[in-house]
């Protein structure tokens, strides 16, 4: 900011500074972006809009000195804005034929060291909001839907489930995952947010359909290694910094999965395919549980859990 105003003072140019937009201009609606952050980005977007009609001549109001209403145009636009892989709930249509609400996936694209701070408040608050409810059911959008697919249904007589957290995590080998990492288990942390078991899998995904009868290949050797830095520094942030005494074990009942390696908090996976197939099965194996998954870390893992979970 100190740069900007010494740059608009330089060019003797006009600096606005925008404030987030007060909630109570909604008119009691919701933003269609989740976060709190996203209130920021609606007063700054009413403030474009705004200055370019006028600019224009498209508007007489200068809607930036108003704080009582806004046009029904602009209440539209941000109640039905829409950013597919941030702040993006999605429950797994797979298990939610079986088991409504049973495999929930959180997502955010999230990269920085700031931006996953937010996603980890959006989360542990979204998930509580979740929990208070009974039952949570799919209902399934198109692309340009609400990034929020859930729709609660009172069942008369239905119990709340317990709850487990998960985290899916991958990101480029150029991000610092020391600056990455901390930042979300803290601020989950701060929140009474703790994940029961961290999965990572490699940066470059491959992209298979998930089926009983469709499992991925893995004839070809992956590289894990950037994935078992990720689960060491992981494994090392649980126990204090001390990642002396972590145990890893290569675990698999079959020949799919002799490359899934366990710690007691983690486990690494060969491929993005058979992460969602070990999601899934963990929900079929504990039916009185509800998962759910934060994804987060890199935009690329985001697209391609997108792909799996909406075939």
């Amino acid at each position: 900011m100190c740069v900007l105003e010494a740059k608009a003072s330089q060019l003797d140019v006009p600096l606005q500074v925008i404030p987030p937009l007060d909630a109570s201009l909604l008119n009691g609606l919701k933003l269609g972006l989740e976060g709190e952050h996203q209130y920021l980005n609606a007063g700054l977007a009413i403030a474009l809009c705004s200055t370019w009609l006028q600019r224009t001549s498209h508007l007489e109001i200068n809607y930036l000195e108003q704080t009582s209403s806004l046009p029904e145009q602009f209440i539209k636009g941000l109640i039905t804005a829409s950013l597919q892989g941030r702040a993006q709930i999605v429950p797994d249509c797979c298990i939610n034929i079986e088991s409504p609400g049973d495999l929930v996936f959180y997502l955010d694209g999230a990269h920085s060291p700031e931006s996953m701070e937010i996603c980890a408040r959006w989360f542990s608050l979204a998930i509580k909001e979740d929990d208070q409810q009974p039952t949570l059911n799919y209902q399934p959008q198109d692309d340009v839907g609400s990034s929020r697919e859930l729709v609660q249904k009172d069942y008369h007589g239905t119990s709340r489930k317990n709850t487990t957290q998960i985290l899916l995590f991958n990101c480029m080998s150029v991000r610092d995952p020391h600056l990455l990492l901390p930042h979300l288990m803290n601020t989950c942390a701060s929140h009474g947010v703790h994940f029961k078991q961290a999965l990572f899998v490699p940066n470059i995904s491959v992209y298979n359909r998930v089926g009983s009868n469709a499992l991925p290949p893995t004839d070809l050797q992956v590289d894990l290694s950037w994935q078992l830095t990720l689960q060491r520094l992981w494994e090392s942030l649980i126990h204090g910094g001390d990642a002396k005494n972590i145990d890893t074990r290569e675990e698999g009942k079959d020949d799919t999965e002799k490359s899934v390696i366990s710690c007691e908090n983690s486990t690494v996976f060969p491929s993005l395919p058979l992460a969602i197939k070990w999601l899934r099965d963990s929900v079929r194996q504990n039916q009185s549980v509800r998962f759910q998954v934060l994804v987060t870390g890199s935009l690329h893992l985001v697209g391609d859990v997108l792909k799996l979970v909406k075939k």
